[in-house]
């Protein structure tokens, strides 16, 4: 059976898309099979940018379960969260086309890596979170951070809704991308590591370096 992870980030532009990339290229390497899901696309015409930067970080090309939007179910064409732009194009966001979407990929991989869209508090209607699709399917998740000024505060707040609702913290991904401040960053990097050490002893923390 595959093993199935949800990415999520401390918010918007966390480097989910990026992390994904990375982390599906390294598995890849370790000689999985790995597929990659757009858990929700906004900003898009009928296809998943996300999509074509983990192709590209996995040096890759174009997939068949791409174009037959298989790894990304559902797109809204307005850059909002999930539910405004679900809004926008007048449709309603219908969470079994992303499970049967996870399905397919899951009878042929080892690795499904399902990339959120923002943070784990974003709505999908207005008594649904994606935190509460990801609860409901008993998904891992893998959170994605940074050192941004302001992150410590994020990522806390992350994991203690992820602790609230009793999901499974696979791993910690820090992304190096925005260490513009080396003091931040390295106070950011160390304060992080030391909750999920006292915190969540069993999950990974993994740094994602800078990619060109």
């Amino acid at each position: 059976m595959a093993e199935i992870l949800f990415i999520s980030g401390i918010d918007t532009d966390a480097g989910k898309s990026y992390a994904t990339g990375f982390l599906a290229r390294h598995m890849m390497g370790a000689g999985k099979r790995v597929a990659t899901q757009k858990f929700i696309q906004t900003g898009c015409d009928a296809y998943s940018e996300d999509i074509d930067l983990h192709r590209r970080l996995m040096g890759i090309g174009q997939l068949p379960e791409d174009i037959d939007h298989t790894t990304a179910p559902i797109v809204f064409s307005y850059p909002a969260s999930a539910q405004l732009a679900a809004a926008i194009d007048g449709q309603e966001i219908d969470t079994s086309l992303i499970d049967e979407s996870t399905r397919r990929l899951a009878e042929r991989s080892d690795v499904v890596l399902i990339e959120g869209a923002g943070g784990l508090m974003v709505p999908l209607t207005d008594d649904f979170l994606t935190i509460d699709y990801i609860a409901s399917r008993s998904l891992p998740v893998v959170l994605v951070t940074n050192g941004r000024l302001g992150s410590i505060n994020h990522t806390i707040l992350s994991l203690e809704a992820i602790k609230a609702r009793g999901i499974r913290l696979h791993s910690v991904v820090y992304n190096k991308y925005f260490d513009k401040d080396p003091v931040i960053a390295a106070d950011t990097r160390g304060f992080i590591e030391r909750y999920i050490r006292r915190h969540f002893p069993e999950a990974e923390i993994i740094d994602l370096p800078e990619i060109n």
